[in-house]
């Protein structure tokens, strides 16, 4: 991979269990939501070309995925896409990411969900 090429990082279909959604009912039980991260970023080009620090890790998503519903309740599942967005835009290497927030279970024979598309602002680090 050439030094500042850029790469997407896909993580699909990752279900957990979250305190999400505005109705009453929502907020007594858990619930599955769905959730895919596309990310573009460039690596690092100061580590060594096969080293896993020189790339933002799938793993590294995941985890922090989960850390965000393990214990806050979120209303909207705009406000948890965001905060995803957020997190991933944290890495200095993330260039743009989509999150994708979907509840798999609230209306029978839909599945309901949002996307949100953020962006490393010009001149951040």
């Amino acid at each position: 991979m050439p030094a500042d090429a850029p790469y997407r990082i896909l993580v699909r279909d990752l279900m957990v269990a979250a305190s999400i959604g505005a109705f009453a009912h929502e907020r007594h039980a858990r619930q599955r939501v769905r959730i895919d991260v596309t990310l573009e970023a460039r690596p690092d080009p100061r580590q060594p070309e096969d080293a896993l620090r020189r790339v933002v890790s799938y793993g590294d998503i995941v985890e922090g995925v989960r850390a965000l519903v393990a214990d806050t309740h979120y209303n909207l599942a705009e406000t948890l896409a965001d905060r995803i967005a957020r997190m991933a835009l944290a890495d200095p290497r993330t260039i743009r990411v989509t999150v994708r927030v979907e509840k798999p279970d609230v209306i029978p024979g839909a599945t309901v969900g949002v996307e949100i598309e953020r962006r490393r602002s010009e001149g951040s680090a």
